[in-house]
């Protein structure tokens, strides 16, 4: 059986009369890679700043290491890294010296890991980091985090101000992390990201959990887009409950695109192959059809969670 590593239950936090968390509930095991996503207010921020230690609850619990993250916040940050999305760093001291006092504050020394990941990341650690970009100071967090060994990290929108390469860089150490048994919690609102590193996904809206679950798991609530040529009469298959937006080509006799429940899929391919298939091309549903599945109505969000 899994180690749970973090545990919420029915977290809630209140803001005055304003909930910013209404009912979070998720877990985190050994070895995974947990992708926390939502829309910028959605509540991703407080939820982590909660397991931090940072903010108290109002109701409900959460856990790490099966301790009290409010009562044993001290205890459970010797064992955890942390990288905000926004990161703020003293103006006078270098990203080298920053990156060591970073490491020091955690017990743990400078290492040639750590030279490693400068490189990789290809920061200029001789450089006061009131001269760093965006960019440049999310390098010295990510840097300081993935070397220090910790049993738990936890990345709250990291990449922001990385470019494409540098995103890479992060992607592959969270990979490697995660091969060496850590666990990590990625809050994200970058879909692609999510999908491609991590094994669970939990979907925030409006201060609470809406659904958890592997991709794979999620895939029946997404629809996959089909574009098929027959050699027979293709009927218009808008009638059935299955296919959605179905529409003809203007060009080709017999040519259509339209979307399935990924579930029917079987069904519809039937329906289909008695036509006589000339071409078809199918693309699978993605995160980000789900994603927007859930969010395909205007959502104000809580509106003060993230900055």
């Amino acid at each position: 059986m899994a180690e749970t590593v973090l545990s919420i239950n029915h977290l809630q936090k209140k803001f005055g009369k304003f909930e910013a968390l209404k009912d979070i509930t998720f877990d985190v095991q050994k070895g995974e890679v947990f992708g926390f996503i939502g829309p910028n207010g959605a509540g991703k921020s407080t939820t982590i700043r909660t397991l931090l230690g940072i903010l108290r609850a109002s109701g409900g619990s959460a856990t790490i290491f099966g301790k009290d993250v409010w009562k044993d916040a001290v205890s459970i940050h010797e064992r955890l890294a942390y990288v905000p999305g926004d990161v703020y760093l003293w103006p006078n001291l270098t990203g080298g010296e920053i990156i060591d006092l970073f490491l020091k504050l955690n017990h743990q020394k400078h290492t040639t890991h750590a030279d490693e990941l400068i490189k990789q990341f290809e920061l200029d650690p001789s450089k006061k980091a009131r001269t760093y970009s965006k960019g440049n100071r999310q390098k010295v967090a990510l840097i300081a985090a993935f070397s220090t060994d910790a049993d738990l990290y936890i990345f709250d929108e990291p990449t922001s101000g990385l470019d494409p390469l540098n995103e890479e860089i992060f992607q592959k150490n969270v990979l490697a992390l995660k091969s060496q048994g850590k666990s990590i919690l990625l809050s994200s609102h970058i879909l692609s990201e999510v999908e491609r590193m991590c094994d669970r996904i939990g979907i925030i809206r409006e201060g609470r959990i809406i659904e958890t679950g592997t991709l794979d798991e999620m895939r029946h609530l997404t629809r996959t887009m089909v574009t098929v040529q027959t050699r027979q009469t293709l009927p218009d298959l808008s009638g059935t409950d299955d296919v959605h937006n179905f529409k003809r080509s203007d060009d080709t006799p017999n040519k259509a695109s339209f979307s399935v429940d990924s579930d029917k899929m079987d069904k519809v391919m039937q329906t289909l192959a008695g036509l006589e298939i000339i071409g078809l091309q199918s693309t699978p549903p993605t995160l980000e059809d789900l994603f927007l599945r859930y969010y395909q109505k205007d959502s104000k969000g809580d509106g003060q969670d993230e900055a």
